[in-house]
């Protein structure tokens, strides 16, 4: 239950939603529980919050286009930018307040998703992997 908690946790906090999951991942491993699931469970909560974000930006692009907030010109010149830096800012995925929106602007501007799987992944695994041993 204690996994399945955490792992809402950081679903939720990786969403546009103002939360954040890390203080019961360290009160979990100060708890005893198994480290490996706490981490196995906390990235993948996380990286599945993040995938929404992506999800609601890809999905978003038309409606703004519909709505006409957004031209698809400058998408495509914000998507040539985003390809080329873009993927190293995915690697701040798993900071407050600004992490969120880059995975939401990722999914705006299609980012390739293999790449954005894969930085996202990395990122925030990182980050809970770094507070873990900061623990411990």
């Amino acid at each position: 239950m204690i996994y399945l908690v955490l792992f809402f946790s950081a679903f939720v906090s990786a969403t546009l939603f103002p939360m954040g999951s890390e203080a019961l991942l360290i009160f979990d491993i100060n708890e005893g529980y198994n480290l490996y699931l706490i981490l196995f469970f906390a990235t993948l909560g996380n990286v599945l919050g993040s995938l929404l974000n992506y999800y609601l930006g890809l999905k978003g692009e038309e409606f703004l286009e519909k709505k006409r907030l957004l031209k698809s010109e400058k998408t495509a010149k914000y998507k040539k930018f985003f390809n080329k830096y873009g993927g190293f800012s995915l690697l701040f995925s798993w900071a407050p307040i600004i992490g969120d929106p880059i995975t939401f602007i990722a999914g705006v501007l299609k980012y390739d998703f293999k790449r954005f799987l894969f930085l996202v992944t990395l990122a925030k695994f990182a980050r809970y992997l770094f507070l873990a041993l900061v623990v411990l």
